[in-house]
């Protein structure tokens, strides 16, 4: 053993060989981490830092949704109640065409032309056919439009389903008034225009409680959900 060195052979004060680093502390990091590697003592993002637990839960990306419901019968029913609804008014304005001059000669004889002159009779005629297909037509144009909000409605439209509460109340409305004017004045009409009439006022009134029950309003709420989260459905 030669002077300067310990008693195993090493330099006194020296810890290694020349150009070898300086041993560390016992378990010591040997350098900087690696790349994508978190520091020495930290935890990657998500994991627990103890043994056997798992990370904190996240919320999810649905929080705060509502229950998911499925089209439910009242709403079925509802705009089931509806689309008869545009049949028969459809209906009704077939027949009214197909018996055009008999309904205008009805409107004549209530309106006691016939004690005018043939002219007088023959313009007052061709002015009620004039307004009763002018009438026919509107009223397809409305059938027109209340058939498109209730296939919005169907799509489960909040604001189509409140429409069609307005047009048809309104529809019920005018047309309980306009019975009740005919039955007192005695303005005459095809019976089964009558029929039709009151039939397709019952489908109305039962489409209106329909849709205004609670597992309707429920429905419309969540597809009004999907629609603002941007989810298909």
């Amino acid at each position: 053993m030669t002077a300067g060195q310990g008693p195993y052979g090493n330099p006194a004060g020296e810890s290694g060989a020349p150009g070898q680093p300086e041993p560390q502390g016992w378990g010591a990091p040997q350098g900087p981490p690696p790349y994508g590697q978190p520091p020495y003592g930290q935890q990657p993002y998500g994991q627990s830092p103890y043994p056997g637990y798992g990370a904190a839960p996240t919320a999810p990306s649905g929080y705060g949704a509502p229950t998911p419901v499925e089209r439910p019968v009242t709403v079925r029913a509802g705009i089931g109640a509806f689309v008869a609804s545009v049949v028969i008014s459809l209906v009704s304005q077939l027949i009214a065409v197909l018996n055009m001059d008999t309904l205008t000669d009805l409107a004549t004889t209530e309106a006691g032309l016939g004690e005018l002159s043939p002219e007088e009779a023959e313009m007052a005629a061709g002015m009620a056919e004039t307004f009763g297909t002018f009438g026919v037509l509107i009223g397809l144009l409305f059938t027109a439009l209340f058939a498109m909000f209730v296939w919005f409605a169907w799509r489960g439209h909040n604001w189509a389903r409140i429409v069609l509460w307005v047009l048809a109340g309104l529809g019920l409305v005018f047309g309980l008034l306009g019975a009740g004017l005919s039955s007192s004045f005695g303005v005459a009409t095809l019976p089964v225009l009558t029929f039709l009439g009151w039939v397709e006022m019952l489908l109305d009134a039962v489409a209106i409680v329909l849709l205004a029950l609670k597992p309707s309003s429920e429905w419309y709420r969540y597809r009004g959900w999907l629609r603002a989260t941007g989810q298909p459905g």
